[in-house]
């Protein structure tokens, strides 16, 4: 909650700021970039591409585990259910090996023999079962092992491949979330210098209407204009303050949807560097472009062409499941009772050190078909990456037409607004000089509104083709 009113404290104080100053376009695509959501997680998403990276490099490395356990037992453990008497030798000088130390029986001078067949010993040892019985109530044990792979099948390598891919392929795609963010905020900033060069528009249509309007009233006071030329005049001078109302809405709801864009408070109303600009000094630029540069460019196709490198390294991860894998393994381990001195309770050791080999033999074709689907998939996002070369192409045509066909446009407006000027301005001394009607200065003056309109239009449509244009061929410069 805390941190919350931190962050409406800081929007509302960068609020407070940018609503005292002129804002660049610079500005606006700085703040948008700082405060855009999409481009905060994409950044996050490069440094989780990092840490996959290190994870993955840390495979080359020998790994350290230690695992400890620990068991309590309700009985003791005994290797015998009672005591046990052994038989015994002795050593006989005569054959100089031992002779089980047996009864002899009198009659015959032989071994004495049971009616079962076995000899009865004449000495015995005495095994007792307490001798056999171990504490085992608190049993632990832990082993500290090194693991260090030898031979993966080139599973290793390829994941560090693919990890440094998928870093790569998280910048560019952050990349193109930038751009995106800097033509919807070129968009927005250029359509509130739009609509207000058309405030000033008609602002300026409305003071004409309504000088003519007074005009018109001094004359119907004199007699040389009738009542219906006012009423003509009123209805226009009607019209164009609905307008200008229309347009001062639009003027302010572009200006709340910049603010959006760059990470402000929707009342934030910023005052633009090129708003009172009577004109951009827009020049033709040239479209002429080499497609392999522009593949070069681009952010999409670097991500297509990095993700089909990531598939490739898919493929080999998916063979590596048919290779030997060899690792040398060592390991120093611990248990209590010590099962390397009879069980005593004390903490005994000792360390082993082998080799682990894996080699698969049989797996009824799920291997090979498994390499099969990944060599699948790596061809489909080749076809993907060659599709999208082809759409490019032709939206890099469009686009280079559009941007021509927009400046033609913008051409033509400047020579219409040249005549609508003109056109007003000799419907104006011919009103005032009695050869004119009323009907003629609301032409020329609706003409006039038109043209400078379309001037507008025409001259905001070059910049946003532009920008588009700059956008598809990836050059855009930010």
């Amino acid at each position: 909650m805390i941190m919350r009113n931190v962050v409406l404290i800081a929007l509302c104080a960068i609020s407070l700021a940018v609503s005292g100053q002129v804002v660049t376009l610079d500005s606006c695509r700085n703040m948008a970039l700082r405060n855009n959501k999409e481009i905060q997680q994409a950044t996050l998403a490069i440094d989780k591409a990092g840490y996959q990276r290190k994870e993955a490099a840390a495979a080359y490395l020998p790994q350290f585990d230690l695992t400890a356990g620990y068991i309590y037992n309700s009985r003791k453990v005994s290797l015998i259910k009672e005591d046990q008497l052994l038989p015994t030798k002795s050593f006989n000088l005569q054959t100089g090996t031992y002779d089980f130390n047996l009864v002899i029986d009198p009659r015959t001078g032989a071994p004495l023999q049971l009616e079962n067949g076995q000899y009865v010993p004449s000495t015995v040892a005495l095994l007792p079962k307490s001798g056999m019985t171990y504490n085992i109530h608190n049993l632990m044990g832990g082993a500290l092992t090194v693991t260090q792979p030898i031979y993966m099948g080139g599973k290793i390598t390829a994941m560090n491949q693919i990890t440094d891919l998928a870093q790569q392929l998280a910048r560019e795609m952050r990349e193109s979330k930038v751009e995106d963010v800097i033509y919807n905020v070129d968009a927005a900033y250029w359509q509130v210098v739009s609509l207000c060069a058309k405030q000033k528009l008609a602002r300026s249509y409305v003071g004409l209407v309504q000088k003519l309007d007074d005009d018109v009233k001094v004359m119907v006071n004199e007699g040389v204009a009738t009542l219906a030329n006012q009423l003509a005049v009123d209805v226009k001078l009607n019209e164009a303050n609905v307008d200008m109302t229309k347009v001062d809405n639009g003027v302010t709801l572009s200006r709340m949807l910049l603010a959006q864009l760059c990470g402000l408070p929707v009342n934030t109303m910023m005052t633009l560097a090129d708003e009172n600009r009577d004109d951009l000094g827009l020049t033709l630029a040239p479209t002429n472009f080499d497609l392999n540069q522009v593949y070069a460019k681009r952010h999409d196709v670097r991500s297509l062409e990095l993700a089909t490198k990531i598939y490739d390294q898919q493929v080999k991860v998916a063979r590596s499941e048919m290779m030997p894998k060899l690792a040398a393994v060592a390991a120093l381990h611990a248990t209590n009772p010590n099962s390397y001195n009879g069980f005593e309770n004390r903490f005994g050791a000792a360390f082993s050190v082998g080799a682990t080999l894996r080699v698969p033999l049989w797996h009824w074709g799920g291997l090979s078909n498994k390499v099969k689907a990944a060599q699948v998939d790596a061809n489909v996002k080749r076809l993907e990456l060659d599709d999208a070369k082809e759409k490019i192409a032709l939206q890099i045509s469009q686009a280079a037409f559009s941007y021509q066909e927009a400046y033609k446009t913008y051409e033509a407006t400047k020579a219409n607004l040249a005549q609508a000027d003109e056109n007003l301005r000799i419907a104006g001394i011919a009103f005032k000089e009695g050869m004119g009607t009323v009907d003629e200065v609301l032409g020329a003056q609706t003409a006039w509104l038109k043209a400078n309109s379309e001037k507008i239009d025409a001259e905001i449509n070059v910049q946003l083709t532009y920008e588009f244009l700059a956008k598809v061929m990836g050059s855009m410069n930010y």
